[in-house]
Formats: structure tokens, sequence, C-alpha cells
């Protein structure tokens, strides 16, 4: 079970391109909501909801939304890292089975919200082990999930109706895939490359790293 548990970590991938479009059955959605429903959160706020898109309207202008973002980013790079960056396919919008926006409501449980009083973005945190509980549960169901981050709040808060102060934290694209790739897609395009767990690791105090080491 051990090794199992490891597997699915290791296996995990920031799906784009591999989406096969096929439904999720219900039973199987189901599990993975229920797996990130039930993830540690501060004070015990549970200050997520999740936003079930699929809607093709709806997605169609998320999409253009986020291809014009793309666009602003490529516009900020050198010629070379645009080169690089051309190749990348950025969401699996369209493709995916589902949309999963995931929120975040700072004002559910306040204002006495236990153990947020002196770290303001608890709740945020919480949200984000929501997103990886559903991650982790849907690559362990054959699903492959990519997290799309190329859009501005307000946009997607307004598409969805989201009430104002609850922030969309991620869209998600969520369904079966034709495989999951070995190498993140990231570093197979030659974008960046993984820092080894040796240089991640500090003994004692925080020791700041020799940009020119290896």
């Amino acid at each position: 079970m051990i090794e199992v548990f490891y597997e699915v970590l290791r296996k995990r991938r920031d799906v784009r391109g591999e989406f096969t479009g096929e439904p999720i059955p219900e039973a199987t959605l189901t599990r993975i909501l229920e797996a990130a429903h039930a993830a540690p959160s501060v004070g015990l706020t549970q200050p997520w909801d999740f936003v079930l898109v699929d809607d093709h309207t709806t997605r169609e202008r998320f999409a253009k939304h986020v291809h014009e973002e793309r666009d602003v980013f490529a516009g900020q790079l050198t010629e070379e890292r645009a080169g690089t960056f051309a190749n990348i396919k950025i969401e699996g919008i369209l493709e995916s089975s589902l949309g999963i926006v995931v929120t975040y409501d700072p004002a559910r449980g306040a204002p006495d919200v236990l153990g947020r009083h002196a770290i303001a973005d608890a709740g945020l945190y919480s949200v984000c082990l929501a997103i990886q509980n559903l991650w982790l549960a849907a690559t362990a169901e054959g699903l492959g999930v990519g997290w799309v981050s190329f859009y501005r709040e307000a946009f997607l808060g307004e598409l969805l109706g989201v009430p104002g102060g609850v922030r969309p934290v991620a869209w998600l694209c969520v369904g079966p895939v034709s495989r999951l790739e070995t190498v993140p897609d990231l570093e197979r395009h030659g974008w960046r490359s993984r820092r080894p767990l040796s240089e991640a690791i500090h003994h004692g105090r925080f020791t700041p790293r020799d940009p020119g080491s290896a």
C-alpha cells in the first residue's frame, strides 16, 4: 500500500494535451471531490467551493481569455525564451471532460478563524491542500488534471458569477487521458529543469545557495 501511494505521487502530471474528452463516471467524480473536501483546513473552515463547468460556451470564453493572457506573457519574453514558450501548450480547457474551478472564501468561519490570526494566507493554503487531494485522487483513478493559471481573477469571477470577496484560485481541467507523460511538459520542452532535493534541504538555519554553484 505504501508503494502504491508513492507511485501515485510520482505519476501525477500537469496535463495539457493528453485529454480524450471522454466523460467522467459520476461515481468517480464524486470520489475525487470527496477526497478534495477531506483536506485539512485552518480552523476547520473548509473555505473552498467547487464549480463544475461543462458548458461549452463558457469554456470557449475562458479559453479565449487564457490565450489572450498567453500573448501578454509571451510579449514580455526575450526572443529566445519566446521561441521555447511557443512550443508549450498551456491548457486543455476544451479538450478535457470537465472544468473544476476551486474557490477560496476568506469570510467562511470569520472573524474567529482558529489558527489564521498570525498567517492571513493560511486559508488559501488550505484550498491548495484540497486541490492537491483532488489531483492525487484523480491520478489514482486514472484521470488527468491540468491547472490553468493564465487568467485574471476578476474575469473568471464574473464569468462564473463568483460572489465578491471570493477568489477563484484554480481552473482545473479534468478528465480521462490517453497517457500521463513520464517527464513534466516544461522539462521536456526545455523551459526549466528540476533541481535536486539536496539543494532544497537546509539544516538548522536557511543557508543561501551560491547562484553559480551546481
